[in-house]
């Protein structure tokens, strides 16, 4: 290719005071085929893993951190209201960071509703109203929390979609 590259330059020409080199165009093709025709979806996987942990790490930091299991902190904490209150509102920070850069928060409302945060808590986080946040996230919250569709979610899934819809569980 460094070969083909230096012979084509013999035949470069001045157009308007610039070197043209039909060699340029030729790689300029090849380089925009790649860039526009590769499949980025590997890509866009990696940026937005990476951009979920990062997310998820500075909720941590912001709320003081991950207590480590087995410190006498974590130890006070485990199996009490304080640890699911704790959990819930670094969800919510989380929640807030995601939409905040344009992340799809899906897993983080669905992770908040197993923890029982209730559709206001996440409508408050999103900046958006209740029944706004539950039609946009409510429907693929049940596919993934009633995924055999019995009616049942488990676990502490607030109970308050009645009155959002008809279909509600």
């Amino acid at each position: 290719m460094i070969a083909d590259l230096l012979v084509s330059l013999e035949h470069c020409q001045q157009s308007d005071g610039w070197p043209y080199c039909q060699c340029y165009v030729d790689a300029m093709d090849e380089y925009l085929d790649t860039a526009l025709g590769v499949d980025i979806s590997k890509a866009a996987a990696t940026v937005t893993s990476a951009a979920v942990n990062e997310t998820t790490r500075l909720a941590d930091e912001i709320m003081g951190g991950r207590l480590v299991p087995g410190s006498p902190e974590w130890e006070a904490l485990s199996g009490t209201d304080a640890e699911v209150e704790r959990e819930i509102a670094t969800q919510l920070l989380h929640l807030r960071i995601e939409l905040a850069v344009g992340i799809d928060p899906i897993g983080t409302v669905i992770g908040l509703r197993r923890w029982g945060a209730t559709w206001e808590l996440i409508s408050q986080a999103g900046g958006t109203s209740r029944q706004a946040a539950h039609a946009r996230w409510g429907q693929q919250v049940r596919e993934v929390l009633d995924r055999y569709q019995t009616g049942e979610l488990g676990g502490p899934v607030a109970d308050d979609e009645l009155d959002l819809d008809e279909e509600s569980i």
